[in-house]
């Protein structure tokens, strides 16, 4: 067995990412690493015991190169004898759509299709071509835009679709590309180049082809691999610190009264106290920065005696302990509020007096929801935003003809006052794709025979359904 089939082998047996039986879809675009991807485990799937199928979805970036590159793929899966899988879409579109990065926008549709895959029970894993230079750049580009250990730790060898037992997993992590191209050399296998990956007008190309080898040239020749090795690190630190933060948190974080008790907190290791605060303001649907952690940091050290925080919410010190409010945004009626929900998930929205959960549903009529309150999540961003609705709002509700303004729909409920101003819509990047009471819009419904939807629901605060 070639050397490079021995070492991905021993990478899948050590992280426990391929079981015997599984049905894998190797995700070929055609390129260097996901062709030998796929005639890795051509030759170790005999090893394995899995059943192997290619799964290839065209972005109609490229135009003809595009097309070529599909009937490339088409060619490779029939000469071994291997189902096809191909779905396609219009990335340019949606990115447009969904004021997304190309590469976000392609990333979302191509994972979409995945979890088609998974719904329709074709395969249980889809492995990817990520190797260690897609890992390098990956941790590379999260330390310039600002990240603690959870963003160094890059790509996950695995990672599972939520809600459900299918995972994707990136069996390469371990290899450098140009390994896997003498690999293709030295078994007579060609690819096709991706000329999109010469557009320096992409980030993750000018960290690949000027600033990597810049490093490389001027500072360490082995920085592909540190990078990389950084983030087995960090991804192992990360394990090790959910389990504990979530073990301390119950110690000194009242979550009814959104306190921490104030001496508990400052008796804690600066790393645990960091992580506890954010983790407790997470819980409330609220992203901290740096700065923002120091501050309260601050107050528990007997400093300042209240901070602002984002969102509307501010901390203050009294006899209870550490409390996070948003009280007084509330008092305000013509205060604006806005909240972090992540899909799935649930955030305490105290100016509307109640709890949104975004929560992932059976797609059949026999769920028990209104088919016109349901969303597709394939379409929507993982964090939704909870805000009230703002001046020039526009919706669109399904079984309308046209988009009308928010003012307008809720003028004709026969809405006033504070009630009004305060009125919750949900944001998914910058569409709104939700409104209390009103039908969620036709195009972000689900497609027929899906097996998922997410419905956003209202909980009052006994923790009963009072609103879809």
């Amino acid at each position: 067995m070639e050397k490079v089939v021995q070492g991905v082998l021993e990478s899948i047996r050590c992280q426990d990412l391929l079981h015997a039986g599984d049905r894998v879809g190797v995700a070929v675009s055609g390129g260097a690493d996901s062709v030998a991807l796929l005639r890795i485990m051509l030759e170790l799937r005999p090893e394995l015991g899995i059943v192997l199928s290619v799964v290839h979805f065209n972005h109609k970036l490229r135009g003809a190169e595009a097309e070529a590159d599909e009937q490339f793929v088409a060619q490779l899966a029939h000469q071994h004898k291997l189902e096809l899988h191909v779905g396609s879409s219009d990335v340019a579109a949606h990115a447009r759509n969904r004021h997304l990065s190309t590469e976000a926008a392609a990333r979302q549709l191509r994972y979409r299709y995945f979890r088609q895959l998974f719904e329709e029970q074709k395969l249980n894993r889809v492995a990817t071509g990520h190797t260690l230079d897609d890992q390098a750049e990956t941790v590379l580009l999260r330390i310039v835009r600002g990240a603690g250990t959870r963003g160094l730790a890059g790509i996950y060898p695995q990672l599972r679709v939520q809600g459900s037992q299918f995972s994707v997993v990136a069996v390469l992590l371990q290899k450098r590309r140009r390994v896997l191209e003498i690999y293709l050399a030295e078994i007579g296998q060609d690819w096709r180049e991706d000329s999109s990956n010469r557009d320096l007008r992409h980030a993750r190309n000018r960290v690949r082809h000027g600033i990597v080898p810049r490093l490389e040239r001027t500072l360490n020749p082995s920085v592909r691999e540190t990078l990389a090795e950084t983030a087995d690190i960090a991804r192992s630190e990360e394990e090790y610190w959910q389990k504990e933060v979530e073990r301390v948190l119950a110690e000194v974080w009242q979550a009814e009264r959104r306190t921490f008790e104030a001496a508990g907190l400052a008796s804690l290791p600066l790393a645990l106290r960091r992580r506890v605060v954010r983790a407790a303001a997470e819980s409330l649907g609220l992203r901290l920065e740096f700065r923002h952690v120091e501050e309260i940091l601050g107050l528990s050290r007997g400093g300042a005696q209240s901070a602002t925080l984002p969102q509307g919410w501010f901390i203050s010190l009294g006899k209870g302990g550490l409390q996070f409010d948003s009280s007084c945004a509330a008092a305000v009626t013509n205060s604006d509020y806005q909240y972090t929900l992540s899909v799935p998930g649930a955030v305490e929205v105290p100016e509307a007096g109640t709890r949104f959960e975004a929560a992932l549903v059976s797609g059949s009529a026999s769920s028990g929801y209104n088919p016109d309150h349901v969303l597709d999540p394939a379409l929507l961003q993982k964090e939704l935003t909870v805000r009230n609705w703002r001046a020039g709002d526009r919706y669109w509700p399904a079984h309308s003809k046209a988009p009308k303004k928010i003012k307008e729909l809720l003028q004709e409920r026969k809405l006033t006052g504070p009630e009004r101003k305060l009125w919750p819509v949900g944001v998914s990047g910058q569409e709104i794709v939700w409104v209390r009471g009103f039908p969620t819009p036709t195009r972000f419904h689900p497609p027929d025979g899906t097996l998922r939807a997410l419905v956003i629901r209202e909980l009052a605060s006994r923790g009963g359904p009072k609103h879809e």
